[in-house]
């Protein structure tokens, strides 16, 4: 059993962390030892959060190192492109496309880089880049609010473990209320990455 180590990347109030404890939930539901740990920006709302998540055999950590993430899951191009350096060579980006940019940017003191210098750096230091509208997808499934159950439908559709067990995971963490727009927006992006 070989390991996999995740980055989830996104600003808060995007649903970093939960959909960490989900992918983490998963991991050890599907049979593997899994650890995660949440870096959370100075401000929770808007600031930078980051989720990492390791599944293996045996995981005595639950960082990654710099060019040892299989798969990024960004919510943020400027967040994804702020990790770039762990990617591992053979890694896999799902990226949602959507910008947000941070208050330096309105504020002058900062530029937001181009569509081209974000998906190019990731091109560079990934093997796959899938870039997906998960923002505009999830106000077609019915809330904005689901795009991270979203794209980690998108992710669930490339790893090893059964859909059941997914769909448990995220049924289990949401709250009951918004269980079955999470499910179907969970079921959306599952079928936007083959």
């Amino acid at each position: 059993m070989n390991d996999i180590n995740f980055l989830v990347a996104g600003v808060g109030g995007q649903g970093t962390v939960l959909t960490g404890d989900i992918l983490a939930e998963v991991g050890m539901s599907g049979g593997y030892d899994a650890k995660k740990s949440d870096v959370l920006g100075l401000a929770i709302r808007s600031g930078s959060v980051i989720s990492h998540v390791r599944w293996g055999a045996k995981v005595n950590s639950p960082m990654s190192e710099p060019g040892r993430v299989d798969y990024l899951l960004a919510f943020e191009p400027l967040e994804a492109l702020r990790l770039v350096e762990y990617l591992a060579p053979g890694s896999t980006v799902i990226l949602n496309e959507y910008r947000i940019p941070p208050g330096e940017v309105s504020t002058g003191k900062m530029r937001y880089p181009g569509e081209e210098e974000v998906v190019g750096a990731l091109e560079r230091a990934a093997a796959r880049v899938h870039r997906l509208n998960a923002t505009r997808q999830a106000q077609e499934v019915g809330n904005v609010k689901v795009l991270n159950v979203l794209l980690l439908g998108a992710l669930s559709a490339l790893l090893p473990v059964d859909n059941e067990v997914w769909e448990s995971a995220v049924a289990r963490y949401v709250p009951e209320r918004l269980r079955e727009v999470n499910l179907k927006a969970f079921r959306a992006g599952r079928s936007l990455v083959a």
